[in-house]
């Protein structure tokens, strides 16, 4: 089994900046099978969206909404991903879950972070 651990959530003011990190820890075979990792968000009464992802090659992939603002970055070697958000805004506001595919695009989640930027 694999587990997805997010941290760095929080209260923030807009215009400031959170860094969320996404441990993977558990099963070495599958971790190393995780080919894409990336982070979506869940605000109330809203459908998950996708934030952005990573290839254990570097290829990025990040959401129009954020393009300019959010980083996604990975350490391969600590099995970890990270997303960097500068100039926040109250719209930001939501639960971040971390996300990794692995072999036969079997997909795991975090348990997700609580984002929450006060205007």
């Amino acid at each position: 089994q694999v587990q997805l651990v997010e941290s760095g959530g929080g209260l923030v003011q807009a215009g400031g900046s959170l860094r969320l990190s996404c441990v993977a820890s558990g099963s070495i075979f599958r971790i190393n099978t995780m080919h894409t990792m990336g982070w979506y968000r869940q605000a109330p009464g809203m459908q998950r969206e996708m934030v952005a992802t990573i290839t254990r090659g570097g290829s990025t992939n990040v959401a129009n909404s954020v393009q300019e603002r959010f980083t996604i970055s990975r350490d391969n070697a600590k099995n970890t991903v990270y997303l960097q958000m500068n100039s926040l805004k109250p719209e930001d506001t939501a639960v971040y879950y971390c996300n990794a595919v692995g072999a036969r695009h079997y997909e795991y989640w975090g348990q997700g972070t609580q984002v929450t930027v006060a205007s």
